[in-house]
């Protein structure tokens, strides 16, 4: 869910100074247009409010209808080249005649995107067709597309599916005649061409409910130098956070939702502040309170939702930052493929967009008693204005029946999970060396679940000897079972949970399929690769 960062920063008493002119009441103060249509923050609405089962009621405005409604996205599918990394974009025409208020975002794939952040624009910029494209073609930048409209989603590192809910009435608003598009970044490490495909559910919520809008703000640890064998913590120092953001709004900042995101050397980030309601500061050993944070990650999503919300107003200083377990022996730096990142983008009530990062000035400032070296860097601190359109709902629109954009027929945005078959062949040689590159290293170890920097039940996928790993590891989720039972694939609890969507059932008992968090299988074909080799005596080849 990285962001890329501004091309042309711009200065912030200048990006202070274009916020006078926007609708800054939009995330506080929607009381006008309620009196104008006889809402009572007492009685509730005169039209006749809500019933059990999400009707709207009826009165003098006439028949208010359904509350809610989904609307469903089909992107298509996505063919992978063997061994192929893409970084491109792909947009959604919405054709919204008029304004939508998103509740909820649901983003389903059957794998391979290692990443994806989403927007909001206005349909005339990045013009082109539908579908996947060169972001460069069209000159798409994401700074910029968060200026130009809201920022929709941000998908979690490998998440195959998941769906970023906000508190009641705490909405996205995508204006009328905007498109939605992102940058996607996919990622096949595997000697086999693979297919996938990307969908997206939106759960709008009629303006009647609307009772604040939510923007970005992004925290980006961009001076990354991971030292090699090393355990490292970097950590972005924003002392004086609570002073910039007082010089641009007099409005509290305020926390609803936290999305972290690293790669497969990352194993914790951590976001903490001090003073104003969280407590005041000690000068000479501040206490920080800390209000989101992570330890690994398993491909499932990495989002928290704030209930309550909270309220940064009055804070000092703020905190974020990343550990790092870097396991191999080169220094690791910003970026994707084998690069790391180390960012948090966070939905919050604002009539601004923050943009904190640290670019430069890192420096080693001591060691835990774990040996995890630290370091630190000072946070730059931009102001970027939001787009007009963000403003509260209308006279019209609160009068009006809730309003649903076209939407594909016939998608389940979670796809069912279906059973292997177990008549497919493979499509490469039933080698172990062909396991680990088109199972274990994409599906399995790539996401840090079973890789040399966690290897959860104790299982290491990128072991030096991975033939004795695999036969001589103890298996935790069913004891006496054997992982693999060379020339029986039936008796692998391996096979078993990559080829069963409730492994162990029959047994009575109750795991998870893997790879952990998916809302299907792996092909048949990769499938079949586990099989026919363990079938073949499990050799080590």
């Amino acid at each position: 869910m990285p962001m890329t960062p501004a091309r042309l920063p711009l200065p912030l008493a200048a990006l202070a100074l274009g916020l006078s002119g926007l609708a800054c009441g939009d995330s506080a103060d929607y009381g006008d247009p309620w009196e104008e249509v006889g809402y009572d923050v007492d009685d509730g609405w005169s039209l006749g409010g809500q019933d059990d089962e999400g009707q709207g009621g009826t009165g003098e405005g006439g028949e208010l209808g359904e509350l809610t409604g989904l609307v469903h996205h089909d992107f298509g599918p996505v063919t992978l080249a063997p061994f192929q990394e893409i970084s491109n974009c792909v947009q959604w025409t919405v054709d919204n005649d008029a304004a939508v208020y998103v509740q909820a975002v649901t983003l389903n794939n059957h794998g391979y995107f290692h990443h994806s952040n989403w927007f909001a624009v206005p349909e005339h910029h990045y013009a082109g067709p539908d579908g996947f494209f060169d972001c460069e073609e069209r000159s798409f930048e994401e700074t910029s597309a968060s200026v130009l409209g809201p920022v929709l989603f941000a998908q979690s590192t490998q998440s195959f599916s998941e769906t970023q809910r906000t508190q009641d009435g705490a909405v996205i608003k995508i204006p009328r005649r905007h498109k939605v598009i992102a940058t996607t970044h996919l990622l096949n490490v595997g000697p086999a061409e693979v297919e996938t495909e990307l969908a997206m559910s939106l759960e709008l919520v009629h303006p009647s409910l609307v009772e604040t809008q939510l923007s970005p703000m992004r925290l980006t640890y961009l001076d990354l130098d991971i030292p090699a064998q090393q355990r490292s913590r970097f950590t972005g120092a924003c002392e004086h956070f609570g002073q910039q953001h007082s010089q641009v709004s007099p409005q509290p900042i305020v926390l609803h939702h936290a999305l972290a995101h690293f790669h497969g050397l990352g194993e914790s980030f951590e976001l903490s502040a001090v003073g104003g309601e969280l407590g005041t500061p000690n000068p000479l050993w501040p206490i920080f309170e800390t209000l989101f944070e992570l330890e690994g990650f398993t491909g499932d999503s990495l989002g928290k939702r704030f209930d309550p919300p909270v309220s940064l107003e009055g804070i000092e200083q703020l905190r974020f930052g990343c550990g790092f377990d870097n396991w191999r022996d080169v220094n690791v730096g910003w970026g994707i493929g084998d690069q790391e990142m180390c960012v948090m983008l966070a939905l919050v009530e604002a009539d601004y967009i923050p943009d904190v990062s640290v670019v430069g000035g890192t420096e080693a400032v001591g060691q835990d008693a774990d040996g995890v070296i630290e370091f630190e860097g000072p946070c730059a601190f931009l102001a970027l204005p939001k787009s007009p359109d963000q403003g509260p709902p209308s006279v019209d629109e609160l009068l009006t029946p809730l309003y649903l954009p076209p939407s594909d027929e016939g998608i389940d945005p979670a796809p069912d999970c279906v059973d292997h078959d177990p008549l497919a062949e493979p499509s490469l040689e039933p080698s172990l060396s062909n396991v680990a590159a088109v199972v274990f290293q994409q599906s399995c170890a790539f996401n840090a679940c079973h890789g040399a920097s966690a290897q959860a039940a104790g299982l290491n996928l990128q072991a030096p000897d991975l033939h004795a790993e695999l036969l001589d590891h103890e298996v935790l989720g069913n004891p006496g079972a054997s992982l693999i039972e060379p020339g029986d694939p039936e008796a692998s609890w391996l096979y078993e949970l990559v080829s069963s969507c409730s492994p162990g059932e029959a047994m009575g008992l109750s795991a998870s399929s893997m790879p952990l968090n998916a809302p299907v299988l792996l092909d048949d074909a990769s499938i079949a690769l586990v099989r026919e080799w363990i079938a073949a005596g499990a050799p080590d080849d």
